[in-house]
């Protein structure tokens, strides 16, 4: 294109006037009603043909785990510092697949017991060609909500919004209902990981240990009645409640001792996974000279506390020197608990902060299964020494003797191992999650969504941009002259011009 091509085009718009345009509008009135009315119309079908879409929403509010004061901040005003990043990583396992597989497998749950199935439509695969439905399978459905249900956080709260669409209201609160229900679950899960964990190992043990228990009596008896009853004196039969006291107790801390380094693995295993270097760190700062000392001595006064409790010494004279060693013990335990807090207070302030809560653990758990280490070292030499004793007991007696204590340790060690499980049991279930559903969903009554006034006023809207945008194009493509002021305006040399009268004869005619 020239430049006088250019120029030409600039004048002619600037030579165009309001009644250019309006004369342009009233020539093409025609074309701009048929555009307009056909777009009208068009959204006027797809407005009442449109699925009515209904919303429902739960909403959560999503609190971080408490901690310990080693863990709070040092200045107040930071005290919610990295809650927003730990919203954003709820809200991804809100998101994540596994979720979104449990709450598909929930929904098929229900729509399994649920007696009208005009309730469900997203679960459904409606195939109108052969008007066949048929019901999608998990993976299909943790797809299908991928795209149906949002998460979504309010601002500057820990409340976290999960909304469900569907053709049906029941259906959209369902899935809002069951999406908050798993994901609590999961949360709780989670939280209860490790002690879940001590109780099914602790639950299997003790099953065990009441089977070799019957047999333990079983032997008893059956020795009993094919030898006659043996009666022990009283110096065997204390021997035998010490003995199978101290075996009872170091098999105890042994099952204890299984259990913690099955916890502190799991808890190595996640650190690692995060940060190598620290994990191998923890187990070096838990080895300290000063630590396992203090945890020497503690176990050493623990079991010879328990030594004099099962000696028969005068009642008094126990009791002084119970209370010499529970004072002893305490300051022991308090200088290990200063020490481990001096430990875990640098330990975390270095530390990211993704990795703090689960490097205390770490910390506790080291130091929790080096004392169990050191007491099942000193309760097995305690018994080793009293075996030493047994084994000189009469020959004629001895049999019976072993069996009691075999069935005396059992029970004992039965007795404590089922205490420890009711402990886990109550701890797990005591353990809190910390997601709290603040509003259940509700069956909406009113679609939200089409919004079929906007769709009827987008589509007039469009019709009419569409057909000014015809007439305006046709009119730039246009060439042809028609009036006077077109030759203007186009700055044409004319020579002569004819016009066109109307109602004039020529010769009569």
């Amino acid at each position: 294109m020239t430049n006088d091509s250019v120029n030409d085009d600039l004048r002619s718009m600037e030579n165009n006037s309001l009644k250019d345009y309006i004369k342009l509008i009233r020539t093409n009135l025609l074309p701009i009603a048929l555009i307009t009315v056909i777009c009208l119309v068009v959204s006027i079908i797809y407005a009442v043909n449109a699925k009515n879409i209904y919303l429902a929403t739960t909403s959560l509010k999503v609190s971080m785990p408490q901690g310990n004061i080693l863990e709070a901040p040092l200045m107040p005003e930071f005290q919610d510092y990295g809650s927003d990043r730990f919203i954003a990583n709820e809200i991804e396992i809100l998101k994540s697949y596994n979720l979104r597989f449990r709450v598909a497998k929930a929904l098929l749950d229900s729509f399994n017991t649920k007696n009208n199935k005009n309730d469900f439509f997203l679960i459904l695969s409606h195939n109108f060609t052969n008007e066949k439905v048929e019901i999608l399978n998990e993976n299909q459905i943790a797809r299908l909500l991928d795209r149906n249900v949002t998460v979504e956080q309010k601002r500057g709260l820990d409340i976290i919004d999960i909304s469900a669409e569907s053709p049906s209201p029941f259906e959209a609160a369902l899935i809002a209902d069951i999406y908050a229900g798993q994901y609590k679950k999961l949360n709780l899960e989670m939280n209860r990981n490790q002690l879940t964990m001590v109780k099914a190992f602790l639950d299997q043990q003790r099953e065990e240990k009441q089977n070799e228990l019957n047999a333990a009596e079983e032997n008893l008896k059956s020795f009993q009645e094919k030898g006659g009853i043996i009666a022990l004196d009283e110096q065997a039969t204390t021997l035998i409640n010490q003995l199978s006291d101290f075996e009872a107790q170091r098999n105890a801390k042994q099952i204890e001792l299984a259990a913690s380094t099955k916890v502190l693995a799991q808890y190595k295993k996640e650190l690692a996974d995060q940060n190598p270097r620290l994990a191998d760190y923890l187990a070096s700062v838990s080895s300290e000279t000063y630590i396992q000392t203090l945890q020497q001595q503690l176990a050493n006064l623990q079991v010879t506390r328990d030594m004099t409790l099962s000696s028969n010494d005068s009642k008094t004279n126990n009791s002084k020197i119970i209370k010499e060693y529970d004072s002893r013990i305490a300051d022991l335990e308090a200088k290990l608990e200063e020490k481990m807090k001096i430990i875990k207070a640098g330990i975390l302030a270095s530390s990211p902060e993704e990795v703090k809560d689960i490097s205390q653990k770490i910390i506790e758990e080291e130091i929790k299964n080096q004392s169990l280490e050191i007491t099942v070292t000193q309760l097995g030499k305690i018994v080793s020494n009293y075996e030493i004793k047994f084994n000189q007991l009469p020959k004629t007696s001895i049999e019976l003797a072993r069996l009691q204590r075999n069935r005396e340790a059992l029970e004992k060690l039965y007795t404590l191992v089922e205490e420890k499980y009711q402990e886990a049991l109550i701890n797990e279930q005591s353990q809190p999650g910390n997601v709290l559903i603040i509003d259940n969903a509700r069956i909406p009554d009113t679609p939200a969504k089409p919004n079929r006034l906007l769709i009827v006023l987008i589509g007039l809207v469009l019709g009419c941009g569409m057909a000014f945008a015809y007439v305006f194009t046709k009119n730039y493509f246009d060439n042809t002259i028609k009036t006077p002021e077109d030759i203007q305006t186009r700055d044409i040399n004319v020579l002569a011009w004819i016009p066109q009268i109307e109602d004039i004869s020529v010769n009569g005619t």
